[in-house]
């Protein structure tokens, strides 16, 4: 076993993995921070997004022990002080881009991600930076009109589909 230290959601936590704990595992089991959704165990599917150090990761590639030290931060990171949903959620919340739910924190930890390199994209550059994040109830429409939404951009003119 090895101890490990890391800064979740701007709590410090500590704890004891086995070598091959993966940092999703550490997560939900250890942390009971469930919002971190397993999907497939290979990185396909995007629905364990977190931010280490703040990049986007998926935590099912990512052991434990290397997160040591890190600042990670969760979907649960992710209100507003006072428990209000922060733009992005909003967003989703206001454009249906969450239809089953279970994609959704891990498209909303990506979208904090390019909101933060590039705050506003265009639809393509939301297209592509969603590659990595699987949606098995077709909702990228939605998922891409609430990210541009949270950029701050009018999304009237984006017809639904």
């Amino acid at each position: 076993m090895t101890e490990i230290s890391m800064t979740v959601n701007g709590k410090s936590v500590t704890g004891s993995v086995e070598g091959n704990t993966l940092l999703s595992a550490f997560l939900r089991e250890d942390l009971r921070l469930t919002g971190t959704h397993i999907g497939c165990d290979t990185s396909q599917c995007g629905a364990c997004v977190v931010h280490v150090n703040g990049e986007a990761v998926k935590s099912c590639t990512m052991f434990a022990a290397e997160a040591d030290g890190a600042n990670v931060g969760t979907i649960e990171g992710q209100s507003n002080g006072d428990g209000s949903l922060n733009v992005i959620q909003q967003a989703f919340q206001d454009h249906h881009g969450l239809q089953c739910g279970f994609c959704t924190p891990g498209m909303v930890m990506s979208a904090s991600a390019l909101l933060k390199d590039n705050p506003q994209p265009t639809e393509t550059e939301v297209r592509e930076y969603l590659e990595g994040n699987i949606c098995r109830c077709t909702g990228y429409h939605n998922i891409v009109k609430a990210i541009m939404a949270a950029s701050g951009q009018d999304v009237s003119a984006i017809a639904a589909e």
